[in-house]
């Protein structure tokens, strides 16, 4: 028996049961991460588990269930128990729900991989990352850590409307910090982003990112910002680099697009929108220069993938063009109820989640401008990079966020550090200020979007680019 066949058993109970549409999953995943400290390995973990989950139409509800098995007899009892479920949902009778149309699919995907992350000796991965953080605790770090993580997964997806779908997924990345710590307060600088950097792809993504030339730069870095001057405070010109405006537009566009958010259906964990579906297509998010696009097609980034949990085809199109809201992350169902044709943007963190409206890769298009240009026509301004904390409100409108490092820029020059940088805003408003942007984009990935409950971690991307934005309000101190 094929994993195809649990699945198709797995559909056909639930129909069988009353279900007028239903999809199941079987799924086999493997993980592995490793962290270390201070030149020494703290934690190593490995995870292995397999399973199937279906999805049950009955009526105007969905039911879900799953279990640990990729046998026929669990398959069946699945399907059933989810058809169950969304009978039980729809004796209280909701708004009618139908399914945007997606022809029927039949085919595979795998993602590229030029070099397997699970078959590299542990004992490699753990010297890169005893050696970087040995290095940058000699550098000056009072704490230095590193980190890596893999993921491997594989998916049959059936469906009663006809789609049969394999797909084989590789993530993988990596990051490390270094923490000075100071008589009254501590500084951290991180390399690369935040968190590190992931895609899907193999273990030479972790080698391009090359953590060993970067170790003693951001433990010499976090040495100098505990004596750094304070960040000032006012509305100044704002230079955002790269790997900050990943989060800023995974805060205050990715969250605020995605559909269910918008009609109400999804408030936990990141809260709803404060964008009107009436004005779609006509409301200006941004300047003329922001074009964000949700594109689950990008090679390598880490929310690709040749389909969705729903079986829709991966496009690219238009979150934001030329400033104006044209488009949404949207499933069948949410995408139907708000009269779109699309949906495309649906995935689970595994077999025991039911798959909702998730992130893929949304980001900026690359503007006209260098980083080099972007500060050399600043007069006075501050420069941001590498986000340390962040705020934003249910409606993902109201904003604020401090930053690992700042630079103050005089005369189209680079200045002095500066530390604890914080900067606050409302998002058109923010937005729209946008006056310059970087064409040099990365595709920066995020490991750890939550959303939802019970609880899913998603695996989004942000292309993002340095920009410069007017009267922006910095250096909030509470």
């Amino acid at each position: 028996m094929t994993h195809f066949d649990a699945a198709s058993a797995a559909v056909e109970a639930a129909l069988a049961a009353g279900a007028r549409y239903a999809d199941a999953r079987a799924m086999h995943r493997r993980s592995e991460s490793m962290t270390a400290r201070n030149g020494a390995v703290t934690a190593l973990l490995e995870n292995e588990d397999a399973g199937i989950g279906v999805r049950a139409l009955v009526g105007s509800s969905w039911g879900y269930y799953a279990v640990p098995d990729l046998g026929t007899a669990g398959a069946r009892r699945a399907g059933g128990r989810a058809a169950e479920i969304a009978a039980a949902s729809a004796s209280v009778p909701g708004p009618a729900i139908d399914l945007v149309h997606v022809a029927p699919q039949v085919g595979t995907w795998e993602s590229r991989c030029d070099e397997d992350p699970l078959a590299v000796p542990l004992s490699e991965k753990g010297d890169l990352l005893t050696g970087v953080t040995e290095t940058a605790h000699r550098a000056g770090a009072d704490v230095a850590q590193a980190l890596y993580q893999i993921w491997t997964t594989r998916t049959w997806l059936v469906s009663s409307a006809g789609h049969r779908v394999e797909q084989h997924i590789r993530k993988s990345g990596a990051g490390m910090s270094a923490t000075a710590i100071g008589d009254e307060e501590t500084q951290r600088r991180s390399y690369p982003a935040m968190r590190g950097q992931y895609g899907t792809r193999g273990w030479e993504l972790v080698r391009e990112i090359d953590l060993p030339a970067n170790a003693e730069r951001i433990a010499a870095e976090a040495r100098a910002l505990l004596t750094a001057p304070l960040c000032p405070s006012g509305e100044k010109t704002l230079i955002i680099g790269g790997d900050q405006m990943m989060l800023q537009i995974h805060e205050s566009v990715g969250h605020a697009i995605e559909l269910d958010r918008i009609l109400g259906w999804e408030a936990a964990m990141a809260g709803t929108s404060w964008l009107d579906l009436s004005k779609l297509g006509s409301l200006r998010y941004g300047s003329e220069l922001m074009n964000i696009v949700i594109d689950p097609t990008i090679e390598g980034a880490l929310g690709s993938f040749g389909y969705d949990d729903e079986g829709t085809p991966a496009e690219r199109r238009y979150a934001v063009r030329d400033g104006i809201w044209v488009g949404v992350l949207a499933g069948r169902d949410s995408a139907a109820v708000a009269g779109l044709d699309y949906g495309g943007a649906v995935r689970a963190d595994g077999w025991a989640r039911m798959p909702m409206v998730r992130m893929t890769n949304v980001g900026l298009e690359p503007g006209p401008h260098t980083t080099e240009e972007i500060i050399a026509s600043t007069d006075d301004g501050i420069m941001v990079e590498s986000n340390r904390s962040w705020s934003i409100d249910d409606k993902r409108l109201n904003f604020q966020f401090g930053t690992e490092i700042g630079w103050e820029i005089k005369n189209g020059k680079r200045g002095r550090m500066l530390r604890n940088p914080t900067y606050t805003g409302i998002g058109p408003t923010f937005w729209q200020s946008m006056d310059m942007l970087s064409d040099e984009v990365v595709n920066y990935g995020t490991p750890n979007c939550g959303k939802g409950q019970p609880g899913q971690i998603g695996h989004t991307a942000h292309p993002a680019a340095t920009a410069r934005f007017q009267n922006v309000r910095v250096g909030v101190r509470a």
